[in-house]
């Protein structure tokens, strides 16, 4: 599937859109920064904007009535959130922060839920982006239930890394245990394992990816289904810088 691409955004949605689709959208876009820890919903709260990511990483995360909570999909350059603006709800029971800072582009979810009607193609993109998004919450599901932490560990740094530029990912022990579910010394020990086989480098909250080729095939099935899946329904996702 071919729109032509956009040079202008690094957001591989907004870059699959034509010219023509693309007009619809820029006088109402508005480059943000946003920083770490960020909050840009809050569950069963309606956000205000939308937002198309050009850099950094967005966890979605689940919390349980009595408090617990884990990450069930992450969201950088390759997509947008709220899903919810798509499907025309008004809210979802989900939380979305910023686990790494970036810049995305936002547009009020009003706006955006006008192009949707106006618009055949945004609206189809966008659907087919929903079913991307909804694949890789199934498989960090399945992930979390059959693999063991160093796999989905590893599982999670791929996925990170597909959405930074470099090897560094800024990433801290808390954070990693949060986001998967675990205690901090399971994650210790995991980015131990990892470290041992010369896979990564881990200091200081900063993870840094040594051989790439090898976290894949440490991680086995744990990855690479969902990212096939979103190549399929989407396209490869933008990693050069625009020129």
């Amino acid at each position: 599937m071919d729109y032509g691409g956009q040079g202008r955004f690094r957001n591989t949605l907004l870059r699959r859109l034509s010219e023509t689709s693309i007009e619809r959208f820029a006088a109402r876009l508005e480059c943000i920064e946003l920083p770490r820890s960020h909050q840009l919903s809050s569950p069963h709260q309606p956000m205000e904007h939308a937002y198309f990511f050009e850099s950094g990483i967005a966890s979605v995360v689940i919390r349980s009535p009595e408090g617990q909570h884990s990450e069930i999909g992450i969201i950088g350059r390759d997509g947008m959130c709220p899903v919810s603006a798509i499907l025309d709800v008004d809210a979802d029971p989900f939380s979305v922060h910023m686990q790494m800072q970036g810049q995305a582009y936002r547009i009020p979810v009003a706006d955006l839920k006008a192009v949707l009607v106006e618009d055949r193609e945004v609206h189809r993109l966008l659907a087919r982006y929903t079913q991307a998004l909804a694949v890789q919450q199934a498989y960090t599901a399945l992930s979390n239930a059959v693999h063991h932490i160093d796999e989905r560990l590893a599982r999670w740094i791929l996925m990170c890394h597909d959405r930074v530029d470099g090897s560094d990912i800024s990433l801290t022990h808390e954070f990693m245990s949060i986001m998967l579910a675990v205690r901090r010394p399971s994650v210790t020990t995991a980015l131990h394992v990892l470290e041992g086989k010369k896979l990564i480098y881990s200091e200081r909250g900063v993870v840094s990816v040594r051989n790439r080729a090898g976290l894949e095939a440490f991680a086995r099935d744990a990855y690479g289904e969902c990212e096939k899946e979103y190549e399929r329904l989407i396209g490869a996702v933008v990693s050069q810088p625009v020129t």
